[in-house]
């Protein structure tokens, strides 16, 4: 058996280095100053991957602060993916992927950065993608900053 190691990672999931509290309540706090946050929902809001991993890497966040799906209410959790639909139309228009990813990681031990939060990644995806290089050369690229990313999507989302 082979194995690939990617310390680098260490400490974004051990959230060395980390501002207490919570990284997305604290973008909702803010949201209007934050150019992160793309667009505030009733139930929910958006905010770009502050360590994306593509271009256009969103994600869809309760407002209120949730651990688990089984905390959050039918409301919140129908709105959730009728921003994740709208979102698949954004981001066709804007990015023009060939698929996007669509997920969560529900508790440290499955990958979540911010464990106490839920929140549903939806990552734009192109035939021929550099992912390798992420854990073959120690290098992600990114061909978009996040804040101008967040202002190209903002302007779809405007009432």
């Amino acid at each position: 058996m082979e194995r690939m190691w990617a310390p680098w990672r260490h400490d974004y999931v051990t959230n060395a280095g980390q501002t207490p509290g919570c990284v997305l309540c604290r973008a909702l706090e803010k949201a209007e100053r934050d150019p992160l946050v793309v667009h505030v929902a009733p139930l929910n809001f958006i905010v770009m991957n502050l360590f994306p991993y593509n271009a256009g890497h969103l994600m869809v966040a309760t407002r209120r602060h949730l651990g688990s799906l089984r905390e959050a209410n039918p409301e919140e959790l129908a709105e959730m993916m009728s921003l994740a639909r709208r979102l698949e139309e954004v981001l066709a228009e804007v990015y023009h992927p060939q698929g996007i990813n669509l997920g969560m990681n529900l508790g440290r031990s499955a990958g979540a950065g911010v464990a106490d939060h839920i929140h549903l990644h939806m990552v734009p995806r192109w035939n021929g993608d550099t992912n390798f290089l992420t854990v073959l050369g120690d290098t992600r690229v990114i061909p978009e900053d996040p804040v101008k990313a967040s202002a190209r999507l903002r302007a779809h989302f405007s009432p």
